[in-house]
């Protein structure tokens, strides 16, 4: 039997709270993150049968502590600690200080590298699995178990890793690409049956929140949190009464948050003095002008294709030249844009974004083979199933015969697939 819906909210939202609390006191994480779980699972089976404790972060706390002084007496000889240390009573802090964003600062440790760095904290911290992290980073999931292992490894043979570090700036753009990362496994999941996760989306907007209030001034910070909320704001259109994805040129763009469309603009537009030129400023940019387009036909296709080229001169990635090569489609034709698509064939072919793009470019070709083609290849490669079904459903009605009005319009009224992408990780999420 599993812990009530609400009883699972709550879990998922302290375990990065606890680790952090114990990481930070004790020092090491591969202890810590196992005394974490057990207290989780201790949780989920007494709170089901006694009731929510009184203070259930302080509950938490005790547990994995216990967890800890249990596994330093089982190695005591070997790591020689006083196990004193660990079974200290660790005060309970009324207030709830939430320690999640200085554990991702800590977890971008810079004696690792920034790929092991970022990897660990999504997967310790930031609640994703190792194959999620491996799909946002176009590797095999065996390939990113190693990478992570490595990384508590290295740590493991640092002294005190997690002594300092909270805020460093250094650290920064590690923590924002990780923030990034769970905010598009969020928007839209790499697998499973449901479109999106809003409890990751949700948690990485709350987080950079949090972030631009400690650094109001720091211009990549804000447009971080700008892009999050123009993305975000078209949640409600994004999937139909039965969970089904409805592509960017079919949605009721009436739908779409409007107060969450005019903060990311105001503070997209605050950015704007210091030049447009960080990389989540520029992505920013294409959210905001999609979001201000009140009907498909009058999207700025010449200025996201600008926008697009900007990003990949600044940071050339794979799943940027394929954003570029839709942009690219929608002002000079799919021929050009499917030109663009075979320079990145290689090293895409793992990913179904690759084959989604040229089934949606042969569409608007009008060779309607090559398309159904492509989308059955793309189907069978992601592992998302409402990804998979939308596939599946355009390869269907070109067969049929059923072409969508848009699709055969002229290039700049294309409904495109445009993506929004971190450049540093090649996670893309759809626009849709």
């Amino acid at each position: 039997m599993s812990p009530a819906p609400h009883t699972e909210d709550l879990l998922r939202e302290l375990a990065p709270q606890v680790l952090g609390v114990l990481v930070r006191r004790f020092g090491d994480f591969d202890l810590a993150e196992d005394a974490v779980q057990d207290a989780l699972l201790a949780a989920a089976t007494q709170w089901r049968t006694d009731g929510l404790p009184g203070n259930p972060r302080g509950w938490l706390i005790q547990v994995a502590q216990r967890r800890m002084a249990d596994a330093v007496r089982a190695e005591v000889a070997r790591r020689r600690r006083e196990t004193t240390v660990f079974v200290r009573d660790v005060p309970v802090e009324a207030s709830g200080r939430d320690d999640t964003l200085d554990l991702y600062f800590l977890c971008c440790h810079p004696d690792l590298p920034p790929a092991g760095a970022i990897a660990l904290t999504l997967r310790a911290v930031g609640g994703l699995s190792t194959g999620e992290i491996a799909a946002a980073f176009l590797v095999p999931e065996a390939t990113m178990a190693q990478r992570i292992s490595r990384a508590k490894k290295r740590l493991a043979e640092a002294e005190r890793p997690f002594a300092d570090g909270a805020h460093d700036s250094a650290r920064l753009g590690a923590v924002l690409q990780v923030l990034y990362v769970i905010f598009t496994e969020g928007h839209t999941s790499s697998s499973g049956a449901g479109l999106r996760r809003a409890d990751l989306s949700t948690e990485a907007i709350r987080l950079t929140r949090a972030l631009r209030a400690l650094l109001p001034a720091n211009t990549e910070v804000t447009g971080l949190l700008a892009l999050m909320l123009l993305t975000d704001a078209r949640r409600a259109a994004r999937s139909g009464p039965h969970g089904e994805l409805i592509p960017l040129h079919e949605q009721d763009r009436s739908r779409w948050d409007r107060a969450q469309i005019t903060e990311g603009l105001r503070l997209l537009t605050a950015t704007m003095p210091a030049g447009l030129t960080g990389l989540y400023q520029l992505q920013a940019a294409i959210a905001g002008l999609h979001t201000q387009s009140a009907h498909l036909e009058d999207t700025d296709w010449d200025r996201i294709l600008l926008l697009y080229t900007m990003i990949e001169r600044s940071n050339p990635n794979p799943m940027v030249t394929l954003n570029r090569a839709v942009a690219t489609a929608m002002v000079h034709g799919p021929a050009a844009g499917l030109a663009v698509v075979d320079s990145v064939a290689e090293p895409l072919a793992r990913s179904h974004r690759l084959a989604a793009v040229r089934g949606h470019l042969h569409e608007m070709a009008g060779d309607d083979a090559a398309a159904v083609e492509h989308y059955q290849l793309a189907a069978k490669q992601t592992a998302s199933v409402p990804e998979r079904d939308y596939l599946l459903l355009r390869a269907a009605r070109l067969r049929s015969g059923e072409a969508v009005s848009a699709v055969r319009s002229r290039p700049r009224e294309q409904p495109g697939i445009e993506k929004v992408v971190d450049p540093n990780s090649g996670k893309a999420a759809p626009a849709h």
